[in-house]
């Protein structure tokens, strides 16, 4: 069976979606789409623009989700997934996939959800830490017993778990885990605590937008970051979609379930090859692959 992963944030690079724009007339009718219903030029900043700019959350996200559902439908009949899933953010461009969203609805929700997070980062000085070599149980405790707003925000692989929170607690959690034995405990540059409960005034934000957009039911099951569980049901989608924000990202647990129902190759559909790296430290078995593209 083939399942279809859609990376999140951090995937971007100057560059990324040119190829599409210039092999494709479809790709080069949604990018000019896109430019009209976000009102600014995405395209100038993901083709000519600086990583830096690239780098901004209200770009970033819109930039990612975009370069996955414009590859997913230059691929036209060879898009054929039993199964989804995407890493936090790539959890929208999973959805237009199996045509759960409209590309029009999802473009706006991502922006709607970039603005948001980008306001909720700037009300408290708050950031994110990666940590390596330690089982989650004891990253998980380290976060419980740590003062402050600290939890475990990404499980992306065995050994590999991303924590958020308040910038002292952070800190303090960082410190805590070195002296656990963890091999590093860096804090990456962004610029806020997502998939924490200071995304608390974002996910309310996002509630609204997403109550007032149409979710149809799938084609093929969606795994989301919340649940790990293969799901078809619109209003259960929304609601995942809407916790999320506060939620851990599952990542390894929703790539063990996809493997364990049957998912035998790994397609990541966007820019870059991160998930298949994570997928292929979490399931050695399975067999991963970029998208190969003729048009």
């Amino acid at each position: 069976m083939n399942a279809y992963i859609f990376p999140g944030q951090g995937a971007q690079f100057v560059g990324m979606g040119l190829d599409l724009y210039e092999k494709s007339q479809i790709a080069k009718d949604m990018f000019q789409q896109a430019n009209d219903i976000l009102g600014f030029a995405i395209t100038e900043v993901m083709f000519n623009g600086t990583p830096e700019g690239l780098k901004e959350t209200k770009v970033t996200q819109p930039a990612i989700f975009l370069h996955s559902v414009v590859l997913s439908k230059v691929m036209g009949e060879s898009f054929r997934p039993d199964m989804v899933a995407g890493h936090s953010l790539g959890e929208f461009s999973a959805l237009v996939a199996n045509n759960s969203l409209s590309f029009e609805d999802g473009l706006q929700l991502v922006s709607q959800r970039a603005l948001a997070m980008q306001k909720a980062c700037e009300i408290q000085p708050s950031t994110m830490a990666a940590v390596l070599g330690l089982a989650d149980e004891v990253v998980e405790k380290i976060c419980t017993d740590t003062a402050g707003i600290v939890v475990a925000a990404n499980y992306n692989c065995p050994g590999q778990l991303v924590i958020s929170g308040e910038v002292e607690a952070i800190n303090t959690a960082c410190e805590k885990m070195k002296e656990a034995g963890a091999r590093r405990a860096l804090v990456l540059p962004v610029g806020g605590a997502f998939h924490s409960p200071l995304m608390e005034p974002a996910r309310e934000e996002l509630a609204t937008a997403i109550a007032n957009t149409i979710f149809n039911t799938p084609s093929c099951p969606i795994y989301q970051n919340v649940s790990t569980t293969p799901i078809l049901d619109a209003e259960e989608i929304k609601e995942n979609l809407i916790l999320q924000l506060t939620a851990p990202v599952k990542w390894t647990q929703s790539v063990q379930n996809m493997f364990k129902d049957g998912a035998s190759v790994f397609t990541e559909i966007g820019p870059g090859r991160v998930l298949q790296g994570l997928v292929r430290k979490i399931e050695p078995e399975a067999q991963t692959q970029s998208p190969s593209i003729d048009k």
